[in-house]
């Protein structure tokens, strides 16, 4: 199985970001929040959003996306074909990486429950 993370896998543009945000389809908890927006690609992109709000320091904003990025790389292959966003709501350390990351298990892997707007 492929586990890279190119650019392929990735949401690098503005409309891209503008266009899951304005789907509206999120859920949250107490560390993240998740976007998602169907795709035509046949595979999931992510994009990640951690504010100077939530972390001042360039490293612990870092450390956070660098978790993100790994858990998405390494369970790519489960995910719907799909954009997906995660915006980083609280900061989190290493002690916080095994909640972290149940959070984003249970966010992401669960049934989707958003519906596609009807245009």
């Amino acid at each position: 199985m492929d586990y890279h993370f190119g650019k392929k896998y990735r949401l690098l543009k503005t409309d891209d970001f503008s266009s899951v945000f304005a789907l509206r389809c999120q859920k949250s908890r107490a560390w993240i929040q998740v976007f998602h927006a169907r795709n035509t690609l046949g595979f999931p992109r992510l994009g990640l959003v951690v504010a100077k709000k939530v972390a001042k320091r360039a490293n612990r904003r870092n450390y956070m996306k660098r978790v993100l990025r790994e858990w998405f790389r390494l369970h790519r292959h489960e995910l719907p074909p799909s954009d997906i966003i995660i915006r980083v709501r609280q900061p989190f350390r290493h002690a916080d990486y095994a909640g972290v990351t149940k959070t984003l298990q249970q966010l992401l892997l669960a049934a989707d429950g958003c519906k596609a707007k009807s245009q």
